[in-house]
């Protein structure tokens, strides 16, 4: 397949620079940019036997530039390998903008297809200038791809009235079970807010509107970005991640977040909304994937990172942002629950166990064989009435360390890298509400050199930071204001 001079040249910059990061200055097994600036992750597809991630790229530095996507490939969602480059921005649609996000899907003829966005600048007769956003096709071998020569295979002519050509972006495709194809994309409506158009096809590459999917309204902040549908247990399922919004009672947070809404769907094909979900309390967590599995589970992961913090950053790395480990989800009484990925636990060793350990002021827990900055840890926590707080400490040195803190008496919980050698003025910790089950509350860190991603109560509710303390900074530590009760078992992860 004879591909542009501009993928060629993304390959083997790429290529090139990749030698030039050392495996040891990665994280072990959340997947980066082969080189360069990651954004969203897109296109996470099952296709001849592996899952493949595609994302948001630059492979020419560390910050945003015109969009291409990076392509990655995995057997069991933690050991990824990557692929070449897979688009460029080299065509009409896409050459000014970039290659936005999109989905992936197999063809029944046995090909792989992307869908993305293509951002094409358009200038006006007086001088002034504007983003036009359509959505494209491309096909190809899991390895190479063709863009399709129909392109774009939607764009203004065939929004609803009222909906904007500028932002309307980030479409994720499926085939129902009837054959028919569907896609839903994000768009701003003319109340300035975010809306989810869907359409279909009976090919995936003539497409006609169905409806609006579901509409902000003004609700929750403005546009809204990489929309995500699917049915689980009998119940339509929405994710998408809103900017620009206020902080709420409902635990979000101001600037960009993560939603998921819960509900079913009427019979012209518009989504009933019963329940918003904030996915993610955390610092660092926008833009979700997720892929139905072989064996039928569904899989979610995002861009571990946020717009708001970009600034904060590993010096001189030559690669910028990174994937959280895949998340199983299902639903329980009506809510979200996440969890990883049951395959991290074959690469879990060491086992340590501690049951029933009092710890207060003067006493913590330690363990000679808990450190590190690759764990899974688990930490059961019985408050007794003196309890103030409970705090995990991990990532700790002489000076620095990162930690997440339960306290009692308000029953919130607070991830926290303010004292992790951070010199950037972004938000360095986040205070969300937990629940207490029986007198407990169940916490598992799952830590990978750069990030630590928090399930509470078996994945109720997640909290997701990156840091970037030095590697030999890895001890932990359970302290406690008060007294409490605790039970830990923790492994070393290794890939």
């Amino acid at each position: 397949m004879q591909i542009s001079e501009e993928l060629h040249r993304a390959r083997v910059t790429e290529k090139t620079a990749e030698r030039c990061i050392p495996a040891e200055e990665r994280p072990l097994f959340h997947m980066t940019p082969r080189t360069g600036w990651m954004n969203d992750p897109n296109g996470l597809s099952w296709y001849k036997g592996e899952y493949h991630l595609f994302y948001q790229y630059y492979p020419y530095d560390t910050v945003w530039g015109p969009m291409h996507w990076g392509h990655a490939v995995t057997r069991d969602l933690i050991h990824w390998d990557y692929r070449p480059c897979a688009l460029a921005p080299d065509s009409f649609p896409d050459r000014e903008g970039g290659c936005f996000s999109g989905g992936a899907a197999e063809l029944p003829d046995g090909r792989h297809l992307l869908m993305y966005t293509g951002c094409r600048r358009e200038k006006h007769a007086d001088g002034t200038e504007c983003d036009v956003q359509t959505q494209n096709l491309a096909t190809g071998d899991g390895t190479d791809y063709q863009k399709y020569e129909g392109n774009p295979v939607l764009s203004e002519l065939d929004l609803p009235a009222g909906a904007s050509r500028v932002d309307f972006r980030d479409p994720k495709i499926w085939r129902d079970a009837d054959g028919s194809w569907k896609c839903v994309v994000a768009n701003r409506a003319e109340d300035q807010t975010g809306q989810l158009l869907l359409f279909t096809s009976a090919d995936a590459f003539h497409w006609s509107y169905i409806c609006t999917l579901a509409a902000n309204h003004g609700r929750y902040g403005r546009m809204w970005e990489c929309p995500d549908y699917f049915e689980m247990d009998g119940r339509s399922v929405i994710l998408v991640s809103p900017q620009d919004m206020e902080a709420d009672d409902q635990g979000f947070h101001a600037g960009n977040n993560s939603m998921c809404m819960i509900g079913s769907c009427r019979e012209d094909g518009s989504f009933r909304e019963e329940k918003i979900q904030v996915l993610d309390a955390g610092i660092d967590f926008y833009a979700t994937q997720t892929v139905l599995t072989p064996d039928g589970r569904r899989v979610m992961l995002g861009w571990m990172q946020n717009w708001d913090t970009v600034p904060y950053r590993l010096e001189k790395a030559k690669w910028f942002g990174q994937v959280t480990v895949p998340r199983e989800l299902s639903l329980r009484g009506g809510h979200l629950y996440q969890n990883p990925v049951r395959e991290l636990e074959q690469y879990r060793y060491g086992r340590v166990e501690r049951e029933h350990v009092r710890i207060d002021a003067q006493h913590p827990l330690t363990d000679p064989g808990l450190s590190g900055r690759a764990l899974d840890l688990t930490l059961t926590i019985r408050p007794e009435a003196d309890c103030r707080k409970v705090a995990l400490r991990f990532a700790q040195g002489e000076k620095h360390y990162c930690e997440v803190v339960y306290r009692p008496g308000e029953n919130t919980l607070t991830i926290d890298r303010s004292h992790s050698g951070a010199v950037r003025d972004v938000t360095n910790s986040r205070t969300a509400a937990v629940s207490v089950r029986g007198g407990e509350l169940k916490l598992r860190l799952i830590l990978d050199r750069y990030s630590a991603e928090v399930f509470v109560n078996d994945g109720e509710s997640v909290m997701t930071m990156t840091f970037y303390a030095d590697r030999k900074d890895d001890r932990i530590a359970a302290l406690a204001c008060g007294s409490a009760e605790v039970d830990l078992t923790g492994y070393t992860l290794k890939i």
